[in-house]
This record gives structure tokens, C-alpha cells and sequence, in this order.
């Protein structure tokens, strides 16, 4: 048993991806609207390391404007078929341009394309108007590299709460919760 949690959660996310069938990566983003409503959606982690949990987004999207305003956020994943779950509970803030260009750059062709097309999670009138814009960006990029648009990039969870839990029989789950210090993590077990 390991008390670095994030050495706990590469070993559990290496599992996961050896038994899920689609989207080990796949975790829900939980954001809180400036009225307070919550909101959440599933979005793909694509790196992480003892700075935090990154993800990536249009940066005009509903998401991304959550996230600007309260700066807090909450991770879920949910690997079933391991009966195991991680809570990630922290402040947000936005990669560094270098950061967003290197993984943009590892995007295939047509999701870099996608994104220039896409007003994300703004309303669309038909998607005849979407697939007509994605062809006009292909012409506009025929050619060339597509680089990053300036209206996307990624976030990054600094995680403060990370909560390991583990199905058990007859509802007696195991639950370790760490908590960020000043000098590194606490942990602690939580009732199931």
C-alpha cells in the first residue's frame, strides 16, 4: 500500500486501462455555474502527474467558463470493471501555451480540424451548418499543419482531496481519503 495517492492512481488507471473496453481515461468534470447550479459532463483525462489532472476543452465552451469563474472543480472515474472509483477534488488553472500546442499537436487531423469548426456548447441550427463550416476549415488548412485555435487549450485539477474507493460485498466498501498538507498528504479511512 502506497501513501503517495498519486502513485496509487497510476497503478489503479494502468489496471483500468488493461480491463475497460472503451475510455479507461474517460472521467466526469463536476463545475458549478456562477448561480450555484451544479453541472457535470464526461471528458477525457490526457495527463497526469504530481501537479494535477489535465484535460482539455474549447476555452469559450460552458465548461471551460465554470471553470474560469470559480476555479474549483471535481473529478470522478468510474472503472466498473475493476469495482473501483476515484473522487479528485481541487482548484483549476490553465496550461501553458507550450503545453496546449504539444498535446493539440498529438490530436489526429480531423478532431484539430473539429476544433476550428466548433462553437462548443453554444446552439446550433442544423448540423448542416457544422458540417459546413468543418469543410471550410478543411479547405482553409489543405496542406498545412492546423495549429492550436487561440480558443482552445486545457486545464489542470490541482488535486487537494483524492478518494479511493473499492466495491465491497454487502455494501462494506473500502474508502481512503488523502488530504493535501502543508508537508505533503494525509490519509484516513472513510465509513463506506
Amino acid at each position: 500500500m502506497t501513501d503517495d495517492p498519486h502513485a496509487l492512481f497510476t497503478a489503479w488507471a494502468a489496471e483500468a486501462r488493461a480491463s475497460e473496453l472503451n475510455d479507461s481515461n474517460a472521467m466526469a468534470l463536476a463545475t458549478t455555474a456562477p448561480d450555484n447550479q451544479p453541472s457535470v459532463r464526461m471528458v477525457l483525462l490526457k495527463g497526469h502527474d504530481e501537479r494535477g489532472f489535465v484535460w482539455y476543452t474549447n476555452l469559450e465552451s460552458r465548461k471551460a467558463g465554470e471553470l474560469f469563474a470559480t476555479e474549483r472543480a471535481a473529478l470522478l472515474f468510474h472503472w466498473k470493471s475493476l469495482r473501483r472509483q476515484v473522487r479528485i477534488e481541487g482548484p483549476v488553472s490553465r496550461v501553458s501555451d507550450e503545453e496546449g500546442d504539444a498535446y493539440f499537436a498529438t490530436r489526429s487531423r480531423d478532431s484539430q480540424l473539429g476544433a476550428w469548426a466548433s462553437d462548443q456548447s453554444r446552439p446550433l441550427d442544423s448540423r448542416e451548418t457544422f458540417e459546413a463550416r468543418y469543410e471550410e476549415v478543411c479547405a482553409r488548412f489543405e496542406g498545412d499543419d492546423v495549429p492550436r485555435p487561440p480558443h482552445w487549450s486545457g486545464f489542470r485539477l490541482d488535486s487537494q482531496r483524492i478518494e479511493f474507493w473499492e466495491d465491497r460485498e454487502h455494501r462494506l466498501h473500502h474508502r481512503r481519503l488523502f488530504t493535501r498538507t502543508a508537508d505533503g498528504w494525509d490519509e484516513g479511512l472513510l465509513y463506506p
